[in-house]
C-alpha cells in the first residue's frame, strides 16, 4: 500500500512552482535590478561626469576667444595742450576680439587627456562592479524566495498528512483499537502543524517581499518567480588558484585599481610638466572712440575706423621659483601612485582571500547537501518504520511524533543546504566571468 510518507517523498523530489500571474526568472530579476536599482544609476551618473570631464580635456588644446566692450567717463580738471588746467569730461568707448593658443605646456594637455580617458575607464569598471554585486545580491534574495517556498510546500503537504493521520486514529478510537488519548494528541499534532504553515507562508511573504524590494518595484502584489530546478551536484568547482588566475585578469575591481595607477602616473607628469617653459601664441584686435568736451573730435564712425588695430605675440613664460610649490606637487603625486600601488595590492589580495572562502565553502556546502540528503533518508525510512509500528500499536504516539520531528527537521536541513551549495557554487563560477543565470 502506498503510504502517506512514500507520497511526500515523491512530491518533495518534483519541482516546485506555483502559477502566479506573472512569473519572473533570475534573469529577468537581474536585468531589473540592474536598470533600476539607484546605486547603480548613481555611477552611470559618475560615468557621464567622467566623459564631461574627458571631453574637457580634450578642449584644452582649442583656442581661446574673447569679446570685449567698454565705455568710460571722466570729470574734472586736468592738462591741456598749452600747459593749462581747465575743467572737462571725457567719454570714451572701447571694443576688441582676442585669442590665445597654447603651443607647449611641458606636456600637461597630453598628460591631463590621457588621465581623463584612464579615469572614464575606471569609471566604467566601478560600473560594471555595482552592476556585479546587485546581481549577486538578487541572486541570494531569489534563492531564499526558493528555499522559502518549498519549506512552505513540505509543510502543507505534512499539514495534510497530519489531517489524514488524524482521521485514520479516530476510525481505529471507533473500533476500539486506539486510545482517545492518541486521537487528542493527533488532533494537537494537527493544529500545531497549521500554525506552522500560516508562520511558513508568512516568511515567503517575506522573501518576496525583500526581493521586490531589491527590484525597485512599488508592490510585491502579483509577483512570483520561476524555480528554475537547478541542483547543486550539476555546478563543477574548480580549485581556488585556478578561479584567482582567471578572475584576476577580467574582475572589474581589479581592473579599476590597474586603471587608477596608471592615471596616478599621469598625474606625476602632470606636476612635472610646470618645471617646463610655456608657450603661447596670442591675437587680438580692437578699436575706440573719444569724446572730450571743448574739444572737436570726430564722427563715432569715422573714429571707430581709423582708430581700428590688431595684434599677433608669441608669449613665453619660464618657471625659475615657486617656493618650491611644483617640487612638492611632483611629490604628492608620487605618493599618491605608491598609495595607489598598494591599492591594488590590497584589491588582489582580497580578492584571492575571497576565492580562496569561497572555494571552501562551496565544497563544504557540496559536502553537506550530500550528507543532509543521506539524513533525510534515513529519517524518512526511520518514519514510516514508526508510523507501522505505532498503527499496529507497537509504538507509542511519543515515540512516533519524534519520529515525525526529526523527519521534517532533516528536510528543512537538506533544504537549506541544497540552497547554500548551490549559492555558493555559482559565486565561486562568478568569480571565473561565468553568469548567475
Amino acid at each position: 500500500m502506498k503510504t502517506p510518507i512514500l507520497s511526500l517523498s515523491l512530491l518533495l523530489a518534483a519541482a516546485v512552482s506555483p502559477v502566479q500571474a506573472q512569473q519572473w526568472t533570475l534573469r529577468q530579476c537581474i536585468e531589473h535590478a540592474i536598470e533600476h536599482n539607484i546605486s547603480v544609476r548613481q555611477q552611470q551618473i559618475s560615468v557621464e561626469n567622467s566623459k564631461v570631464q574627458l571631453s574637457t580635456a580634450r578642449n584644452q588644446r582649442l583656442p581661446s576667444l574673447n569679446a570685449g566692450a567698454g565705455q568710460n567717463f571722466s570729470f574734472g580738471r586736468g592738462i591741456t595742450a598749452d600747459n593749462t588746467y581747465t575743467n572737462r569730461s571725457t567719454s570714451s568707448t572701447s571694443v576688441n576680439l582676442s585669442t590665445d593658443v597654447p603651443l607647449w605646456d611641458g606636456g600637461q594637455m597630453e598628460a591631463n587627456l590621457r588621465q581623463s580617458k584612464l579615469n572614464l575607464q575606471a569609471s566604467l569598471a566601478d560600473l560594471e562592479k555595482a552592476r556585479e554585486d546587485i546581481a549577486l545580491q538578487v541572486t541570494s534574495t531569489y534563492l531564499n524566495v526558493l528555499y522559502q517556498r518549498e519549506l512552505l510546500d513540505v509543510q502543507q503537504q505534512q499539514e495534510a498528512l497530519s489531517k489524514e493521520q488524524t482521521a485514520r486514529l479516530r476510525s481505529l478510537f471507533r473500533n476500539g483499537k486506539k486510545a482517545e488519548s492518541d486521537v487528542a494528541q493527533a488532533e494537537a499534532t494537527e493544529a500545531s502543524d497549521h500554525l506552522a504553515t500560516v508562520r511558513q507562508q508568512s516568511q515567503l511573504d517575506l522573501a518576496l517581499l525583500d526581493l521586490s524590494q531589491l527590484l525597485e518595484l512599488p508592490t510585491p502584489d502579483g509577483f512570483d518567480i520561476v524555480n528554475p530546478g537547478e541542483d547543486p551536484s550539476a555546478q563543477s568547482l574548480m580549485a581556488a588558484e585556478a578561479v584567482y588566475a582567471e578572475a584576476a585578469a577580467i574582475r572589474p575591481e581589479i581592473e579599476a585599481e590597474r586603471i587608477r595607477l596608471d592615471a596616478a602616473r599621469e598625474n606625476i607628469k602632470i606636476a612635472r610638466s610646470r618645471y617646463f617653459p610655456q608657450i603661447s601664441l596670442s591675437a587680438g584686435m580692437g578699436t575706440n572712440y573719444y569724446k572730450t568736451s571743448g574739444l572737436r573730435a570726430d564722427n563715432f564712425s569715422n573714429q571707430f575706423s581709423n582708430n581700428f588695430s590688431q595684434s599677433i605675440g608669441v608669449n613665453l613664460s619660464i618657471p625659475i621659483f615657486n617656493r618650491f610649490t611644483t617640487r612638492n606637487s611632483v611629490r604628492q603625486a608620487r605618493l599618491q601612485a605608491s598609495n595607489q600601488e598598494l591599492s591594488l595590492e590590497k584589491a588582489s589580495k582580497t580578492l584571492y582571500k575571497e576565492i580562496q572562502q569561497a572555494y571552501h565553502n562551496a565544497v563544504e556546502a557540496n559536502t553537506q547537501y550530500a550528507a543532509a540528503q543521506t539524513a533525510q533518508s534515513a529519517a524518512a525510512t526511520s518514519l514510516h518504520l514508526m508510523q507501522t509500528k505505532f498503527e499496529n500499536g507497537k509504538a507509542t504516539a511519543t515515540e512516533y511524533e519524534e519520529a515525525r520531528t526529526r523527519h521534517l527537521r532533516t528536510i528543512s536541513e537538506a533544504l537549506q543546504a541544497k540552497y547554500t551549495a548551490l549559492f555558493r557554487a555559482k559565486i565561486l563560477n562568478f568569480y571565473r566571468g561565468q553568469s548567475l543565470y
